[in-house]
């Protein structure tokens, strides 16, 4: 997939989102390069790219998906964009988001977007960056616990620190745009 449009998404990454210093991550290990995607995909282009190329992924698995989603914050821009660019390619699936913490009232569920999909759909779940997978395989137990089926799993970055192992594991192949190897030297 390696085009103008990925060669771009990798340099607005590089620029905006990667930093080198010392950093605690969600897992709790310390790295000396830390990924903030959100730098990125809140950037109109960089949201646009994003959106595009995982659209492209979520096609290609030859998974048909109702809905993408994803934990939020990260996963928030990226299941907008592709949702977006679902439908400016006329092919439009809705997005959801997935809480970290179950709704207190009301419905008092894990997943917003819900009266856009069809119970027992089967979906495509986002993130922005895999470490060891934690958020992912949350994510993946709460969308099942609503009704959900996930049918891929795709990542705009892999740290490569075992988050692909760990979901093959659980069942679930990792797809991703980028790894560590695209921007640590």
């Amino acid at each position: 997939m390696k085009n103008k449009e990925w060669e771009r998404l990798r340099e607005l990454i590089s620029t905006l989102s990667y930093k080198e210093g010392t950093f605690t991550l969600t897992s709790g290990r310390k790295s000396d390069f830390y990924i903030d995607c959100k730098q990125t995909t809140l950037s109109a282009e960089g949201a646009y790219l994003c959106g595009r190329l995982m659209h492209e992924k979520i096609i290609s698995s030859g998974v048909m998906c109702s809905g993408v989603g994803g934990m939020t914050l990260g996963a928030d821009p990226l299941v907008t964009a592709v949702s977006i660019v679902s439908f400016l390619e006329g092919n439009p699936v809705p997005a959801f988001i997935i809480r970290k913490e179950k709704k207190g009232h009301g419905t008092g569920s894990w997943i917003e977007g819900k009266a856009n999909i069809p119970e027992g759909s089967t979906v495509a779940l986002l993130e922005d960056v895999v470490t060891t997978g934690g958020t992912l395989i949350k994510a993946i137990e709460r969308t099942e616990e609503d009704g959900y089926r996930v049918g891929c799993v795709v990542a705009l970055v892999d740290r490569l620190e075992g988050g692909r192992e760990r979901l093959k594991e659980k069942g679930y192949d990792l797809i991703s745009l980028f790894s560590r190897k695209d921007f640590v030297k």
